[in-house]
């Protein structure tokens, strides 16, 4: 579906609408302990088809199942402390050129494969793979090589010295597959997981059931849950609203605001977004630098986080979140909002009218707040004489264009932006090499190398800070990506009679603690 006219009294309207719903914050709802729990089936709404079972595509869309089929290496705690899960322990080197992990004993794969180190190395050799590594590959690039020297120890060998917390975020972000299984595991779930794929119906949901070998013991609390998938925001409050699920995971924060002023309660986890207007720049206007650079200046960040998000999040113009060491404020001031400033940079370009409105922006329609903010996006352009089309595409069509960069540009949340820096390379757009948008060789070496200096640079504070102001200068000199706000993601939506919500780090949804009050 394609539209040229924006409702602008209806942008208004809903501008307003959003400051009415904004809240300082969503209070965290208290959680009960799993032994006071109850099984059952658990129904849950959710708004995306997944992209498949592998645990290295790292997408939102497959935000619900990743930690339902899959365990990591180890986990962080909502407040970032590392704790063990399939890992009991690790050992960083003095020289930290390498870690060393010790595996848990007594775990199966759903297969009913044992867990050993040949699951981990089969990971390892997966995101090392710049073919089939997807999310894992950017992040395995200070990988040197590994060595297995007994089945319940496996080490780690890095390029050069690598910082503890890259470290730590490796093994959190590792999730072991089984050796049978890693050539089928986008057809084929192949986890140690709490549960089971049991069947599947492509654009309805899915239905999982109880793994019975689990190793965490009392767990998964609900022995079955039912995923359904719904094509509106609007259409899942109401089936929550009217009994039909029992939560919805990763809502509107629009919907969540009011289904809590409602009595619903309301889970928002750590694990922030941030949302990316990003950028094709291999093809039309948007190979000019000077085109893209105005974009900094063409984002109405707080009209966006407003309409958008219910005021819920933060106006950021770097794709980091406050916890980030990256994170530097004083960006947000320098690229605000400034038609004068955008239109200065539009003819420093070079490029005639024409030339600056041939292309679309693609728009996720089963998604709400991306609807509004590209139709946000639209309005503002068309106040400096670019008149765009919206290409609306709803489901797989959509996730299908992204995932492969068939758009011109298209807004998308990025994660790990709280993490260790270099991590922002995990995401398609950020990523330096078999970036699905942009291709190889990368179009911007000066990013790539920005990158690098961030993963070796290994010493004194000053040697560190200067490897992330050089990386923040670069994004915004390159202007591929272009940062507008935080927003919650992984929302949580529930009835009054569940209980047991586990936060994640990365707000994935963690369903075996899940039960019924």
């Amino acid at each position: 579906m394609t539209y040229r006219k924006l409702g602008l009294r209806m942008l208004r309207i809903a501008v307003c609408a959003a400051a009415g719903l904004a809240l300082a914050s969503l209070t965290t709802a208290g959680t009960a302990s799993a032994q006071a729990l109850k099984g059952g089936t658990l129904r849950i709404g959710v708004l995306d088809e997944i992209a498949n079972y592998d645990p290295q595509q790292l997408s939102t869309v497959n935000f619900y199942v990743i930690k339902n089929l899959y365990d990591s290496l180890i986990e962080y705690t909502a407040d970032g402390k590392p704790v063990p899960s399939l890992a009991t322990a690790w050992k960083i080197a003095p020289d930290n050129k390498s870690v060393t992990v010790t595996l848990r004993d007594g775990v199966t794969f759903h297969s009913g494969t044992p867990f050993k180190a040949d699951g981990v190395i089969a990971a390892l050799t997966k995101g090392a793979d710049p073919a089939r590594g997807k999310n894992v590959y950017s992040t395995m690039a200070v990988v040197k090589d590994w060595t297995a020297p007994d089945d319940r120890t496996v080490t780690i060998n890095f390029k050069d010295p690598v910082p503890d917390r890259q470290i730590l975020d490796l093994l959190q972000f590792l999730i072991p597959i089984d050796p049978k299984g890693v050539e089928t595991v986008e057809t084929v779930p192949a986890g140690t997981g709490p549960y089971l794929l049991e069947s599947r119906s492509v654009g309805q949901g899915m239905k999982l059931k109880a793994n019975p070998n689990y190793w965490r013991k009392g767990e998964p609390v609900s022995k079955e849950i039912v995923f359904t998938i719904f094509s509106e925001d609007a259409a899942a409050t109401a089936a929550l609203e009217s009994g039909a699920i029992d939560m919805v995971y990763n809502g509107s924060s629009r919907s969540a605001a009011r289904l809590k002023n409602a009595g619903y309660q309301v889970f928002d986890g750590p694990g922030k977004l941030v949302q990316v207007f990003r950028i094709n720049s291999t093809r039309g206007p948007f190979r000019n630098k000077k085109f893209r650079q105005a974009f900094n200046y063409l984002m109405d960040r707080d009209g966006i986080l407003r309409v958008g998000y219910a005021g819920m999040g933060q106006v950021v113009a770097l794709p980091w979140a406050p916890a980030s060491p990256a994170f530097d404020a004083s960006y947000t001031k320098t690229y605000a909002y400034d038609l004068e400033k955008a239109k200065a940079l539009l003819k420093e370009s070079g490029l005639t009218p024409a030339e600056m409105q041939d292309w679309k922006l693609l728009v996720n329609g089963s998604d709400e707040p991306s609807v509004r903010i590209s139709q946000v996006v639209q309005a503002t352009l068309a106040q400096v004489g670019i008149k765009i089309d919206l290409d609306i595409r709803q489901g797989a069509e959509f996730v299908d264009a992204l995932l492969k960069g068939n758009f011109d540009a298209v807004f998308g949340g990025v994660g790990n932006v709280q993490k260790f820096p270099s991590r922002v390379a995990t995401n398609s757009i950020y990523r330096t090499s078999k970036n699905p948008v942009l291709k190889d060789p990368h179009p911007h070496p000066d990013y790539v190398a920005a990158i690098a200096k961030v993963d070796t640079t290994f010493g004194s504070g000053t040697d560190v800070k200067a490897s992330y102001d050089n990386l923040n200068k670069v994004l915004v000199d390159e202007s591929f990506g272009i940062p507008t706000n935080s927003y919650e993601v992984g929302l949580i939506v529930a009835s009054d009679k569940i209980g047991g919500i586990t936060p994640d780090m990365d707000n994935l949804l963690v369903a075996r603690t899940i039960g019924f009050k």
